[in-house]
């Protein structure tokens, strides 16, 4: 993808060549008057109006009511809440049965045990129901679920509570490292499209699919999710890299925040599949300043979501995001965010795969004649 430079380090690759750098293929250049007027920043993702493109994605500051209440005020159109794990809640469902078992052997006078019986026991699951519907009366903006399952009787019975729980939406958290080298890659991606279409067959609000970047022909699976039911991408799902500690020899995870130089990934795929499935996009990873969000809005995703930016800055960091596009949209003649989407995707080039071999190229030659100087 390539871009234009507006002063602020507007850029796609990282091109940091100037001015006088010529157009790229599929460049585009936007020289229109400032917009007079109130800016309307209101965009649509699945299905539903929100107030502002800026979008907190799960973490923890979105499963806390007071942090949400705060997120609220700050001016964000929607919140992702942290994930329910399949497995977690069957893992303490499970203890919690063992419990009550092995009480029950070892205290024959209490027939019951000491332990609370599992129905309408306060398990992880119905925390994060309750959590759901309190969230829903704490806030105005939309509350999407979050759902990381195991097995497919474990995403459709989860995604129904979800639904009854009162979520808007529910985003699918995919997570899932193939490393099974008896796996073959076609059989990972049948078995996703049947789990989002085994969701998507009872659940009665729309589902977004976070995903990783891992498919061999990405742009393809993404038609046949839309196909399978999918309301929604979410580009793309952040790995957390296992770290090998040289003081005890063990393999551990390592937690670090994002950047803005990780968001060219899902800019890219933003522009690829703009205009060309019937479905919400929503970029994830990388976005940290009212400039990722225009970058990722011009690319062709409806929405911007941001969890690391929001960590390091605090939730009031929305407001920030949402005034900077606004000046940014006013400076650059757009009035709404409905223009802005789309505006430098691939959808005005007429052979994308020449578009990409002519951007790789360019960037390519680019970068190696600053050491010819």
């Amino acid at each position: 993808m390539s871009g234009y430079d507006d002063g602020r380090n507007l850029d796609w690759e990282g091109d940091d060549w100037g001015d006088d750098a010529p157009p790229g293929p599929g460049q585009v250049v936007f020289s229109g008057p400032a917009h007079e007027g109130p800016i309307d920043l209101t965009t649509k993702y699945l299905g539903t109006w929100l107030r502002s493109p800026v979008v907190a994605s799960s973490s923890p500051l979105t499963g806390d009511l007071p942090s949400l209440r705060a997120l609220d005020a700050a001016g964000v159109g929607a919140v992702v809440l942290p994930s329910l794990f399949e497995e977690q809640v069957d893992h303490e469902s499970a203890e919690l049965a063992r419990m009550s078992t092995t009480q029950l052997e070892l205290n024959p006078e209490a027939p019951s045990g000491y332990t609370p019986r599992l129905d309408g026991y306060n398990s992880g699951a119905v925390r994060y129901l309750s959590f759901v519907r309190e969230a829903k009366a704490a806030v105005d903006m939309p509350v999407i679920a979050s759902l990381n399952g195991v097995t497919r009787g474990g995403w459709t019975r989860y995604t129904e509570m979800l639904v009854d729980a009162g979520a808007d939406a529910i985003e699918l958290n995919i997570y899932r490292v193939a490393a099974n080298m008896e796996e073959a890659g076609r059989k990972v991606e049948t078995e996703t499209l049947e789990l989002v279409e085994a969701v998507a067959s009872v659940a009665t609000v729309p589902i977004a699919v976070k995903l990783s970047p891992y498919f061999t022909a990405f742009a393809s699976f993404a038609r046949q999710l839309v196909d399978a039911g999918a309301a929604g991408l979410v580009l793309f799902n952040r790995f957390y890299q296992p770290d090998i500690s040289l003081e005890t020899l063990s393999v551990g995870p390592r937690l670090s925040l994002s950047t803005s130089d990780e968001l060219r990934l899902p800019l890219r795929w933003c522009a690829i599949l703009h205009g060309r499935l019937d479905v919400s996009i929503a970029a994830t990873t990388g976005v940290h300043t009212d400039v990722d969000v225009a970058k990722v809005l011009l690319a062709g995703a409806n929405v911007a979501m941001t969890t690391s930016a929001l960590l390091k800055h605090g939730p009031d960091h929305a407001r920030t995001m949402n005034e900077g596009l606004t000046a940014w949209m006013g400076d650059k003649g757009y009035g709404s965010v409905e223009e802005m989407i789309g505006a430098v995707s691939q959808r005005s080039v007429a052979d994308p795969a020449a578009f990409e071999r002519a951007n790789y190229l360019e960037t390519i030659t680019r970068y190696a004649s600053t050491f010819l100087q």
